[in-house]
C-alpha cells in the first residue's frame, strides 16, 4: 500500500484542540505536547508532517487487517448509497441478517445466536443483561449476582465497571455502580511466572478455584462469571495453564454462565478466530467488538450459545422476548463495513496468521529481557507486553516516557501502569516485527 497524500492532510496550525474532551487521556499533558496522527496506510500511520509510524498496537486493538483497506471504503460507500439507515426495531435489513449468518459461521458450533451492540462495552452490558434474563426465564430469578477480577478491564457502562477490576476506572464512580457484583483475584504472578513464554506454568488451577470460595460465600445467586481470556487492557495478563478448564468446570458444576470478553482477543488475536478456540473451552456467551469491521465503523456482537437463546423464547409469540437493544443495533452501514472485514481475513488467512508469526513474535519480544528496568515480559499469539520498574513515587511516568520516545522514534505502541502493550496488526512481517522490537530497544535505553 502506497503512503497517503500529504496534500490531503490540513495544517495543525488551522485545527483548534480546545474543544474535545479526549478520552482516558491526560488532556492538559496532552494538549500542551500533541501527538497528532493524520492518515494511514497498511501497517503505518502518517503523521502531519508525513513521518512514518508503525502501528504496533493496531489503533486500539481493533485494526487486525491493517490500515486503508480499499475493500471496506468500496462496502460502505456502496452502502450508504443503498440504505443508509434502517431501524432494528420490528424492522429488518438484509445486510444485518446476512452478517450475522457470517459471523456464525467462524465461530465454535454451538454459538449460533448473535445480538449486535454498537461497542464493546455496549456488548458487555448486553451480556450481562442476558445472562440474567437467562436465569430469570428458567426460574432462577434468585441468581443476580455477577463476578468479574480483580484488573479486568469490560469497558465503561456501569455494568462493565462494576465487574470490571482496574481501580482507576472505578474510584470515581464507586458509590454509584451495580449491587450484588464480586470479583475473582486476577492471574499475575511475577514472582514464579515472569518471562514467560505463552500460558505461564503456575498457578492456573489455584487462581480458579478461587470461584469455589465465592460460591461458598454467595450459595447459589451467583447469574455469570465474566473474564478477558488475556486480560489486555491492564497490561497483558495472560492465564496460567490449567486456569480456563478449572473454572469452566466450576462454573458447570454450580450453574453458573460462563462469559468470556473476546472484544480484543476476538477475530484472530492469538491466531484462531477466537480466544475459546486456543483454549479449547467453551463460554456460554461472548462479547466482541473492535476487530469485527477492523475498527473502521463502531460495531460489536454478543454470540450466544443456542439454548441461552431459546430459553427467552418463551410467552405469547408478539411478546418482546427481551426488552434490550440500540437506536444502532445492526447498522447496515457498519454491517457491510464487517461483511467486507470478513472477506480480507477469509481471502489472506488473518484469523489464523498468527499461529504462523506467534514463535517469531514470541523470540523477539524476549530479547528485550536484559534492557534497562524491565521485570517481566509476557507473550500470547500476537499480544505482546514489555513491563518495567516503575520510578520512586511516579508509577507510570516511565512507561509512558517510553510510549512518548517510541512515537516519536516511529512506533506507536500502548501503555498501561508501567507496561508497554503491544498488539500489531496480523498483516506484519518480519521486517516489522524487528522495527518495533528495535526501536523498543533503544528507547529503554534511553528511558532508563
Amino acid at each position: 500500500m502506497n503512503a497517503p497524500d500529504r496534500a490531503a492532510v490540513r495544517p495543525m496550525s488551522e485545527i483548534d484542540m480546545s474543544s474535545w474532551w479526549m478520552p482516558f487521556t491526560a488532556n492538559r499533558q496532552f494538549k500542551a505536547s500533541p501527538r497528532i496522527i493524520a492518515q494511514a496506510r497498511g501497517m503505518y500511520y502518517y503523521t502531519p508532517d508525513g513521518r512514518e509510524v508503525v502501528d504496533a498496537s493496531a489503533g486500539l486493538w481493533c485494526v487486525n487487517a491493517g490500515h486503508g483497506r480499499q475493500e471496506i471504503v468500496d462496502a460502505v460507500a456502496a452502502q450508504l448509497g443503498t440504505l443508509d439507515y434502517a431501524p432494528g426495531f420490528n424492522m429488518g435489513h438484509p445486510v444485518a441478517f446476512e452478517f450475522a449468518s457470517k459471523l456464525v459461521d467462524i465461530a465454535p458450533a454451538a454459538f449460533d445466536k448473535v445480538f449486535f451492540t454498537n461497542s464493546g462495552s455496549e456488548s458487555v452490558d448486553t451480556a450481562l443483561k442476558i445472562a440474567l434474563a437467562y436465569h430469570r426465564a428458567r426460574g432462577d430469578g434468585h441468581r443476580t449476582r455477577l463476578i468479574g477480577r480483580e484488573r479486568g478491564y469490560h469497558g465503561v457502562g456501569f455494568g462493565g465497571i462494576s465487574v470490571g477490576g482496574m481501580v482507576a476506572n472505578r474510584r470515581m464512580f464507586a458509590n454509584s455502580l451495580l449491587p450484588h457484583c464480586d470479583h475473582l483475584p486476577h492471574t499475575h504472578d511475577p514472582e514464579r511466572n515472569a518471562f514467560s513464554r505463552g500460558l505461564p506454568e503456575h498457578g492456573g488451577a489455584g487462581f480458579a478455584d478461587e470461584l469455589e470460595r465465592l460460591v461458598a460465600l454467595h450459595g447459589d445467586t451467583i447469574a455469570a462469571v465474566i473474564i478477558e481470556p488475556v486480560a489486555c487492557s491492564t497490561g497483558a495478563l495472560v492465564p496460567p495453564k490449567g486456569y480456563m478448564e478449572r473454572l469452566r468446570s466450576i462454573c458447570d458444576k454450580h450453574g453458573i454462565l460462563l462469559i468470556f470478553d473476546e472484544v480484543i482477543t476476538g477475530f484472530g488475536r492469538l491466531g484462531t478466530p477466537f480466544a475459546s478456540q486456543y483454549f479449547g473451552v467453551e463460554p456460554d456467551l461472548f462479547t466482541t467488538a473492535k476487530g469485527i469491521t477492523n475498527g473502521a465503523v463502531p460495531l460489536g456482537a454478543v454470540f450466544m450459545k443456542g439454548t441461552i437463546h431459546d430459553a427467552l423464547m418463551t410467552g405469547p409469540e408478539p411478546m418482546i422476548e427481551l426488552f434490550h437493544g440500540y437506536t444502532y443495533s445492526g447498522h447496515p452501514v457498519a454491517c457491510a463495513a464487517g461483511l467486507a472485514t470478513l472477506d480480507i481475513y477469509e481471502r489472506e488467512k488473518l484469523l489464523t496468521r498468527g499461529a504462523t508469526l506467534e514463535q517469531e513474535w514470541a523470540d523477539a519480544l524476549h530479547s528485550l529481557r536484559n534492557c534497562p528496568n524491565v521485570v517481566d515480559i509476557r507473550n500470547l499469539g500476537i499480544i505482546g507486553a514489555v513491563e518495567l520498574a516503575p520510578r520512586d513515587g511516579k508509577v507510570g511516568a516511565r512507561a509512558y516516557d517510553a510510549m512518548v520516545a517510541a512515537f516519536e522514534a516511529g512506533v506507536l505502541m500502548r501503555y498501561t501502569g508501567d507496561t508497554l502493550a503491544m498488539s500489531p496488526p496480523l498483516i506484519l512481517e518480519g521486517k516489522h516485527i524487528d522495527r518495533i522490537v528495535e526501536t523498543t530497544r533503544k528507547v529503554l535505553a534511553s528511558v532508563a
